[in-house]
């Protein structure tokens, strides 16, 4: 009888596990290395209301809204661990009930921007996201800042001459020549002649203080009120108006999306890609740092 019923145990054990060791044969065994943090529901602004979402679905909206879908895979990855860090730090700074206030897209807005292509793009997202999972960039003991744009004019900017100090020695002048390429690297606007002259630059050529009239404003500044390209350009008045011509899409601090892309079909992984940026950064598990997201 005692015999039996060892036997009959032994069945139940076969069967139970009868399915793991069929997955392992088929796929290698899995070993779960990641804590699920990115599971944890935050607060967001979605249009005038505030939302429960897991962040996860916060932050493929963001990706859907900041980086073309159909950019190469670490490129994507890349810029995931961007996005999460980011999220982090803005908890960690403002607290767990604070109400995150970054655009995102939803999922009609994907299906709008993509049309047929929704089901593959939002995958690959999804892919980038999950592969990455819990990953972020830390500079010393403290999550970076993880600035990105999509378009360079050549080079990437010094975070002590944008932000004016020296906390970000990991945002350096990088030499993006790729970007130099790009078709929309150079975009020309006309409109009405002002009474403006640029008056300071930083050393890789963005405008840092547009005097206009008898004011002064920043580079970032006139280029939100003339709806620009890029926070790099020249002023030149031309039958009775004024010119701009601007080079690269964006602030220009940070991570170059467009060299990014290039680096991953060249072969690089995002780990790369993000060292070339963030030099002196590290890669770290969110689970290693002390956030109370509850």
């Amino acid at each position: 009888m005692r015999q039996k019923l060892k036997k009959l145990g032994c069945y139940i054990i076969i069967i139970v596990l009868l399915p793991y060791v069929v997955t392992v044969f088929l796929n290698g065994p899995s070993i779960t290395t990641y804590s699920h943090v990115d599971s944890t529901y935050i607060k967001v602004k979605s249009g005038k209301k505030e939302v429960k979402m897991p962040i996860e679905e916060y932050c493929i909206g963001i990706l859907a809204k900041e980086i073309p879908a159909s950019y190469d895979k670490e490129a994507l990855k890349a810029q995931s661990v961007l996005v999460r860090t980011d999220v982090y730090k803005k908890i960690k700074e403002s607290g767990s009930n604070t109400v995150l206030e970054g655009e995102f897209w939803t999922q009609k807005q994907m299906e709008d921007a993509w049309g047929g292509k929704y089901s593959k793009y939002y995958r690959k997202l999804e892919d980038a996201w999950s592969e990455t999972e819990g990953q972020v960039l830390l500079y010393g003991e403290d999550l970076a800042l993880t600035p990105f744009f999509r378009l360079s004019n050549g080079c990437t900017r010094d975070g002590a001459e944008v932000l004016g100090n020296g906390d970000y020695a990991y945002l350096k002048i990088v030499d993006c020549p790729l970007d130099i390429e790009n078709t929309k690297q150079i975009q020309t606007v006309t409109v009405d002649d002002m009474d403006a002259e640029i008056t300071a630059l930083d050393t890789a050529g963005y405008v840092i203080n547009v005097r206009v009239g008898q004011e002064n404003v920043s580079g970032e500044e006139f280029r939100n009120t003339y709806n620009l390209a890029s926070s790099c350009f020249t002023l030149q008045r031309y039958n009775g108006k004024m010119r701009i011509t601007t080079r690269g899409i964006g602030h220009g601090l940070g991570m170059s999306q467009n060299t990014a892309n290039k680096m991953s079909k060249k072969g690089k992984t995002y780990e790369e890609i993000l060292q070339f940026f963030f030099a002196g950064t590290e890669i770290k598990e969110v689970a290693e740092i002390l956030l109370d997201t509850e």
